[in-house]
Order: structure tokens, then sequence, then C-alpha cells
């Protein structure tokens, strides 16, 4: 349960996070095009027009997307990774990345080509863009950068209005979602859990008064239930969920949240989902995209991905330790989407959903011996 005090404090709070520290005005443009009943929909689109006067487009439906996106030409654009994601393949498709490289580094010429592409988008009038709700692969942000707009990623939650942490301008650190935000505090807890006192707190829950309680500590601090750690600014980490964690047939517990972020990077890669609850070592279901998918038609094509994915699996295993390298890779074959209930509208995964889905299969999986397993 939200007042409208916190509806209020949403938009005065968050002023620094726009145009450079200046804030918003009755200039600025906003689509709208993810659930109303999402909580940073809430807190970037319907409460920041109220409190902006800003101009609200809104999305006819998935197949006119790109086209109001560019009727709209937003000066402030909230998206989620998988659709930042999809911006930067889709244009890598139609101008090979080596191509770019090459343009770029010509101060003319690159200048004229990253206009081009942000308007071809039609993102070229964007002040403002943010991303949360999971992890944004190093590679599309970078790119973004290159084009001379700086994505800024944030944490919050329903319970607090989506009012915690994010990046401002000129102090992103990848990886990470950013310092609390003015009238926030935040720190990590026991089993490293990720406290927030916000502005934006909720009432409570809804006729669950008993849970209301339980989800803060003595000096009132919610429990946000992730875990995370503080850099020496104060810039927070997401490292997955308390309740994720996982222990492995060796004893030793995994992260999923880490590992995922680490795939993510790969550019066939919608999706994943990290498990093996028993397991000698984790395994990683993986979401593909349409194209990779389609090319699994073909034997010679499918032992293609199988080499670049064994490949990058070993540059991922890389990174972590021991237990927590992965056995191998699934690429499943049913999309993960929001129509079968296995993605959130706003494109996360449905982690209980998912492992409920393949848990049956997964021991034979990691029996197989293979780096990639074609389901």
């Amino acid at each position: 349960m939200h007042s409208f005090g916190a509806m209020y404090t949403a938009p005065a709070v968050t002023g620094c996070m726009y145009n450079n520290g200046r804030g918003t005005s009755s200039s600025d443009r906003l689509l709208s095009y993810l659930p109303l009943a999402h909580t940073a929909e809430r807190a970037v689109v319907e409460a920041m027009s109220l409190f902006s006067g800003c101009r609200v487009f809104f999305n006819l439906g998935l197949e006119t997307f790109s086209a109001d996106l560019r009727r709209a030409r937003p000066t402030i654009f909230l998206s989620m990774p998988r659709l930042w994601g999809k911006f930067y393949q889709g244009i890598n498709e139609r101008i090979d990345p080596a191509k770019q490289a090459a343009v770029f580094a010509d101060p003319v010429e690159g200048k004229q080509m990253k206009a081009q592409i942000l308007s071809a988008l039609g993102l070229d009038h964007v002040h403002t863009g943010l991303s949360g709700s999971a992890p944004l692969p190093v590679k599309v942000m970078e790119w973004y950068r290159e084009l001379g707009l700086e994505l800024l990623e944030g944490y919050g939650m329903s319970e607090n209005f989506g009012i915690s942490n994010f990046s401002l301008p000129g102090a992103v650190r990848v990886g990470y979602v950013g310092a609390a935000i003015p009238g926030v505090e935040c720190r990590i807890g026991d089993n490293n859990e990720i406290l927030v006192k916000s502005p934006a707190q909720m009432l409570g829950y809804y006729k669950r008064p008993e849970l209301t309680a339980e989800s803060y500590t003595a000096d009132g601090m919610f429990c946000t239930g992730d875990r995370g750690e503080l850099d020496e600014q104060g810039r927070l980490r997401i490292t997955g969920r308390v309740k994720e964690l996982f222990k492995t047939a060796k004893g030793k517990y995994v992260a999923p949240v880490p590992i995922e972020a680490k795939l993510g990077n790969h550019p066939w890669v919608e999706a994943s989902c990290v498990t093996g609850v028993g397991l000698a070592q984790p395994l990683a279901l993986i979401n593909v995209s349409p194209d990779t998918r389609a090319a699994l038609a073909t034997a010679e094509e499918r032992d293609k991905v199988a080499t670049e994915l064994e490949v990058f699996l070993a540059q991922v295993n890389a990174q972590f330790e021991s237990h927590e390298q992965l056995g191998c890779l699934v690429v499943v074959a049913e999309p993960w989407t929001v129509a079968n209930a296995l993605l959130t509208p706003t494109l996360k995964i449905r982690r209980n959903l998912i492992e409920d889905r393949y848990q049956n299969q997964i021991e034979a999986w990691d029996e197989m011996g293979c780096k990639v397993v074609f389901e």
C-alpha cells in the first residue's frame, strides 16, 4: 500500500538523475509502454508526468513499438536490458560492428553515424536513458556510451516505489546500480542483505500486518531480500537474492545472479537461469535469440553454435571460483516469454517456474558430460 505522498516524493527527490542534474520539466517527453501496474512505470512515467507536466505518448502495441518510439522522440526513456540489447543487436545486423568501429574512429564521419543510429532508433533526443530490473550487459552499455548516451542503471522495489539507488551521470560504475539517492539510507546487513529506508516507503502490505512487521529491522530499515555490497563511494552492487543461494553436492553455496550477468554479455543469450541444487557443478539454462534458435535447424549450424558457446563458457568460467564454474550450458527449445509466464512483464526470469519446468531433466543433462546441450 502506498500513499499519494509516495507518488509525489518519487519525482521530487530524483531530479538529480535527469538531464545531468537539471531535473525534469514540461518540455520533456515520455513513451509509456510498460504495464502501469509496475512500479517503475508508475514512478518514472505516471508520477513524473503529473509532477513536471511532461508530455506522455503511448505505445499501441508490440508491432508498432519502433514507430511509436520514433514518433514520440522521448527525452527520458526507461527500458529493460533486454530491449536495450535488442536495439544494439538490430543495429549490428544492419551495420557490421567492425565497420562501426572504423567509422567511429573518424571525428567527422563518426559523429554523423552516431547521430544517424540514435535517430533511427528514435533515441536522438534522449538526455536520460534509464535501465533496471536486471544487469545491463557491459558490451551494450559501452556501445551506447560510444554513441553519446550514458545509460543509468538503478535499483528499487515496489515496497519503496522504486526510490532507492541510482547511478548518476558521470559517476557510473559498470556492474553497480549507483548510490542511494537523496533522502534514502542504504546499508548492508546480516548475510549481506541490502537494507533500505526510503522516503517513499510503503504504508505496509495490504491486510498483512504481521508480514509488514517482519519486513523491518528494529531501527526501521526495510529488509529487501536482496544481497549486495557497497563500494567506497556508496555505490551498490547486487549479488543475488538471499533465498536464491543454492548448495552444490560439494557443500558450496552458489549465487546465480552474478553468473547470469556474465552470460548476458553474449549477443546470442537473451536470458539465462543458473541452477544445480545437489549437482557437483551448477549449470545454466539459456534462452537464445530467435536468429540463433533458427540456425539450430541444421546439424552444421548447430555445431557452429555449440563451438561458439563452448568457447564462451570457458571465458565465463575463468571469472569464477571453481565451485561456481558451470558444468554446461543447456539451450532450451521453447523461448521464454511473458505469454508462457517464464518472464515477467519487465522481462525478468521467473526462476521458480523455470526450475520447475526443467527439474526432471537437469540431472540427465549434467550426466551427459557435454559442455553445450540442446534440449
